[in-house]
């Protein structure tokens, strides 16, 4: 304010912070106290942050100043805003100190993995459900120590039923059954070889034999 008319200038600067800072410094230069801005969308949120300790940042609802028939650009919007604001006409809007928008946040980042974590519970109870495979009848949690234990194990078949897949139609290796105690006998044929290469690796010669 000068005299009886009124100084107006306009600027632009880009959301960047660094533009966000040098938009600050030159408010409070021009002994600014106070500042008006639209909540539109999340796009206030960046400007809020750097200006909210050195200013009257009122935040009003777009909703309650579309005023002026066909206003079109920001420059407009703005002035529109900034004569609002010096006539005492424009409703602020509550904004939680800054602590407890970062709680909030947080809160309902917390909440939508809950969210996210029982949906995919569903997805996998549906599945097990479309196979026929009533694990709900057999373990009272599903995703408990128990049900996870199963749950696992029905994967491992299923891997091998891949692999087994697998080599039959891109190998043309004929399925065979391998018995029972196939899987005990490849873990101790697994266990052999590593103490074999172990015991190469430190020089020795290893010949392994049947015993009668």
């Amino acid at each position: 304010m000068e005299g009886r008319g009124i100084k107006k200038e306009i600027r632009t600067y880009s959301t960047f912070t660094n533009d966000l800072v040098k938009l600050k410094e030159w408010l409070k230069g021009n002994g600014i106290t106070h500042v008006a801005m639209e909540s539109t969308g999340i796009y206030w949120k960046p400007v809020y942050n750097i200006l909210e300790e050195d200013f009257e940042v009122v935040l009003v609802d777009a909703r309650h100043i579309k005023h002026v028939p066909g206003r079109k650009t920001d420059v407009c919007d703005s002035e529109w805003l900034c004569k609002l604001l010096r006539n005492g006409l424009v409703k602020d809007s509550f904004v939680p100190e800054r602590d407890m928008r970062e709680l909030r946040d947080l809160t309902r980042y917390r909440k939508k993995l809950v969210q996210a974590i029982s949906s995919e519970k569903n997805r996998v109870q549906k599945i097990l459900d479309d196979a026929n495979i009533k694990l709900s009848s057999v373990v009272s949690d599903t995703f408990g120590v128990s049900g996870s234990e199963i749950r696992e194990a029905l994967i491992a078949v299923g891997h091998k039923i891949l692999i087994a897949c697998y080599h039959i139609l891109k190998q043309r290796v004929p399925y065979r059954e391998h018995g029972r105690d196939s899987l005990d006998k490849r873990r101790k044929d697994k266990i052999t070889k590593s103490y074999v290469k172990r015991l190469t690796s430190l020089g020795y010669q290893v010949t392994l034999a049947e015993v009668a």
